[in-house]
């Protein structure tokens, strides 16, 4: 077979690509999913060292869901510069990537069947989106025309090279975002990315390559080692990025328990129709309907739908094309959510028409959400009333009432649009297009509605200072979605029809122009949302409460 790299022992180390690594795993990196490995088992893991992500990975591993293989790099090389620099150097982790290409079959580097692999981030604590995710590692040059051979999918191919180069290149070299948006808009102006063809993704690829190297005055990495190491390295560091930090603040979480770094094998849910990427909760997170809830999006990578970038479909159209993809999608979580005792948000991918299970976590949920669920799992069997007592814990009429709209006020109020609904109730505020706006009239005492072209994590203050969130772009899973949800404001994304230009600070919806200041009313219950302020009660869902009652009058906590 021929490789870009080769291997030597030298006394209880060998050579790999010019570096030396050990024989043995080093202390706090785990495997998961390679065959044959006692390390699979996760012996001597805990949350706490492997991060919750990759121990929930593990756990799914362990139920027989169709996990791609992984090692991890636990949460002690987070601590301080000196433990970062060694947990993102190849002679900590080379024994576990000898042995995920021992399990697949695949190296990395190798000409004609490279490995590739994602680098994602996992605290002790949900962090939805906070911190940095790589894909496609191990795509250079050379392994290119192997990953052709393998898939028989140039469009693939292409699509996989030149994502990572525009994510290394922002992620790991720190290049601004507009260095890839701006060479996009030169050759293809406002076309989908998804509608090109390969040739123009090739000549797109070849474009960032020559961006990447006048930003970064060096050439993007064709070294696979030096790609992981890197990536391994910048979502380490992105622990520290600022929305991270700020999310931590909000949240009382500690800045010591940091973040692990799980290396996965790569699926593509950009290999053609038969493919896709989604995010889904076993159950509704708003209402708590017993439901499943996902958004999915065909030919199209994990990113494309977490990112808040692209809108994304509900799972009608998946169940539709891929019957037997949604069948097993529905088993594999009854199964997690059975096995965790709670409702789940996951992530998946669809890889010509095999599911792989990414991600399971407790999803974030509103407070009415949480009172049913925690009630329908305790009529179901799933946990006991000790659990449902505690989940329930100050759920009381205050916190469990909704803001409705009764009426439109002033006959000049009009419908504006509608958009997909990501976290319900209703907000009235005044516009606000960035985290300063918003930060500064909240600070005055004004009510804010922040609206955006797209749902983005990096926005959290501004979620924090305003009443709801208004998005052009977006899928009802992505992570700013899911962080609005959590801090209990109403969230409407994906309205095709609204057009923001932050230049002149306006929003426009057909013939209606709105500028910044501007009231509006997003009704999270209907997914519509209006000009001025509508007329809004308070109601308080008397069933719901009526069954707390039952549970707190029959269980009394000692």
């Amino acid at each position: 077979m021929s490789t870009l790299r080769t291997t030597r022992p030298v006394g209880q180390h060998v050579v790999f690509a010019g570096h030396e690594l050990p024989l043995v795993a080093p202390p706090e990196v785990y495997l998961i999913g390679c065959h044959g490995d006692p390390a699979t088992s996760g012996q001597g893991a805990s949350p706490q060292t492997l991060g919750a992500k990759a121990w929930n990975l593990l756990r799914m591993a362990q139920l027989g869901l169709p996990v791609p293989p992984a090692f991890v790099v636990g949460t002690r090389y987070c601590s301080d510069p000196a433990a970062r620099a060694e947990g993102s150097g190849p002679a900590l982790w080379g024994h576990a990537l000898r042995a995920l290409e021992q399990s697949t079959g695949h190296a990395l580097g190798d000409r004609r069947r490279p490995l590739l692999l994602s680098v994602r981030s996992g605290a002790p604590v949900s962090m939805p989106g906070m911190m940095e995710t790589l894909l496609n590692i191990g795509l250079c040059d050379t392994t290119v025309e192997g990953f052709l051979r393998q898939t028989g999918n140039p469009r693939l191919v292409w699509d996989a090279y030149r994502r990572l180069v525009a994510t290394y290149g922002e992620v790991v070299a720190r290049l601004p975002a507009r260095t890839f948006e701006e060479v996009t808009l030169a050759l293809f102006g406002d076309r989908d990315e998804r509608d090109l063809d390969f040739s123009e993704l090739r000549a797109l690829t070849q474009s960032y390559l020559e961006a990447y190297a006048r930003g970064a005055a060096r050439p993007f990495p064709q070294d696979p080692v030096e790609q992981l190491g890197g990536a391994v390295e910048a979502v380490f560091r992105s622990w520290q990025s600022a929305k991270a930090v700020e999310y931590r603040r909000l949240n009382h979480i500690a800045d010591a328990i940091g973040t692990a770094v799980t290396v996965q094998c790569m699926v593509f849910g950009n290999a053609g129709g038969q493919s896709g990427a989604g995010v889904g909760f076993t159950r509704d997170p708003a209402t708590g309907e017993p439901a499943l809830w996902v958004d999915f999006m065909f030919n199209a990578q994990g990113e494309d739908v977490v990112s808040g970038r692209r809108s994304a479909n509900g799972h009608d159209e998946l169940a539709a094309v891929l019957p037997e993809v949604w069948a097993a999608l529905s088993s594999a979580a009854k199964g997690i959510e059975q096995a965790f005792g709670d409702m789940q948000d996951f992530e998946f991918t669809v890889q010509d028409g095999h599911l792989y299970m990414l991600q399971t976590r407790s999803g974030k949920r509103t407070p009415q959400a949480a009172a049913r669920i925690a009630l329908d799992l305790l009529d179901e069997g799933l946990i006991g009333p000790e659990q449902a007592l505690q989940r329930t814990a100050g759920l009381d009429r205050d916190a469990l009432a909704s803001r409705c709209i009764v009426g439109l006020g002033d006959a000049r109020l009009a419908r504006l649009g509608r958009a997909a609904t990501a976290s319900s109730g209703v907000a009235v505020g005044e516009i606000a297009f960035d985290e300063a706006r918003a930060v500064a009239r909240h600070a005055c005492g004004a009510a804010v509605v922040l609206v955006r072209r797209d749902a983005e994590t990096s926005d959290i203050a501004a979620l924090d200072a305003a009443r709801g969130l208004l998005t052009q772009r977006g899928a009802r899973t992505s992570h700013a979605a899911v962080v609005a949800r959590q801090l209990g404001k109403v969230c409407l994304v994906g309205c095709a029809d609204l057009r923001i230009d932050e230049a002149a600070r306006t929003l426009q919806v057909g013939e209606v122009v709105l500028r910044e200041g501007d009231v509006i009313t997003l009704d999270g219950n209907d997914g519509v949302f209006y000009q001025g302020e509508a007329t809004v009660e308070v109601r308080h869902p008397e069933a719901l409460l009526a069954r707390l009652a039952a549970l707190r009058s029959r269980f009394v906590v000692a």
